[in-house]
């Protein structure tokens, strides 16, 4: 408690985002392909990819009653409850590199300066370039 007999907030560190999918490791794999992270964990069901030069990685849980989402959901459709924003250099480079690791172009894409990809699991994930200021 601090000295006003409030409680004080605990430590938090962000360590991962999880992503499930149908396989674990198969997933872990598009992405290792897709960012060149390396492997930090690696169980039958569960696989941790560490950032380079630290920060919160990103796992893969396996899922057995796993639904691909559907994106943009319609009604009725599993929605994503999450998305990885990753910032590029060039969209078209990195767009063919996405494409090349397994990953599949959406058909709706909302902005111009944004690419909507799809993992192997159909997590969208977006491509987009920092606009100067």
């Amino acid at each position: 408690m601090d000295s006003s007999g409030r409680s004080r907030r605990p430590s938090f560190r962000l360590s991962s985002t999880v992503l499930d999918a149908p396989d674990a490791r198969a997933l872990a794999g598009f992405y290792v392909r897709l960012l060149g992270w390396e492997i930090d964990d690696d169980e039958p069901d569960w696989v941790t990819l560490r950032a380079p030069g630290g920060g919160a990685g990103l796992s893969f849980q396996t899922e057995e009653r796993y639904v691909r989402p559907v994106w943009p959901a319609g009604p009725g459709d599993q929605a994503m409850m999450a998305h990885l924003d990753i910032e590029v250099e060039d969209l078209a480079v990195a767009g063919a590199w996405a494409a090349e690791a397994g990953a599949v172009l959406a058909a709706f894409q909302p902005q111009d300066d944004v690419r909507v990809y799809l993992d192997p699991a159909g997590h969208p994930f977006c491509l987009w370039i920092r606009q100067a200021s």
